[in-house]
C-alpha cells in the first residue's frame, strides 16, 4: 500500500506547471499537477487506446474540449473522457489536478 499527501508531496512554481507522478503500473498511471493562475495543460490527445480523468482537488479554471469548448473546473469536478479525444486544463487561480490514464501511456 502507498500512502501519500498531495498536498505536502507537490508545490507550485511560478516558471511553470509542477507535476508529480504518484503511481505507474501496468493498470494505470496517476499524476499529480499544480498550476498557478495563467499555467494549464494546452489541449491535446493521444494516439492510443485509453481513458483519462481530470479530478480538480484545488482551485478554480477551465477545462478544455475540442473545437474551443471549455467546461467550468473547480475544487470536486471531473472529466473523463478516451484519451484519443482532445483535452486539457487552464488555471484561473492556484489549482491542483489529479489525472488517472488508464492503461497508461
Amino acid at each position: 500500500m502507498k500512502h501519500m499527501n498531495l498536498f505536502t508531496a507537490n508545490d507550485f512554481s511560478k516558471k511553470a506547471m509542477k507535476r508529480l507522478l504518484v503511481h505507474d503500473s501496468p493498470y494505470f498511471k496517476i499524476l499529480n499537477f499544480n498550476f498557478l493562475p495563467g499555467q494549464g495543460l494546452p489541449l491535446h490527445a493521444h494516439d492510443i487506446e485509453g481513458q483519462v480523468s481530470l479530478i480538480v482537488l484545488e482551485g478554480e479554471g477551465e477545462f478544455l474540449a475540442g473545437e474551443g469548448q471549455t467546461l467550468p473546473a473547480k475544487a470536486g469536478d471531473i472529466v473523463v473522457c478516451n484519451i484519443a479525444e482532445p483535452h486539457g486544463v487552464q488555471a484561473r487561480t492556484p489549482m491542483r489536478v489529479l489525472v488517472t490514464i488508464a492503461p497508461p501511456i
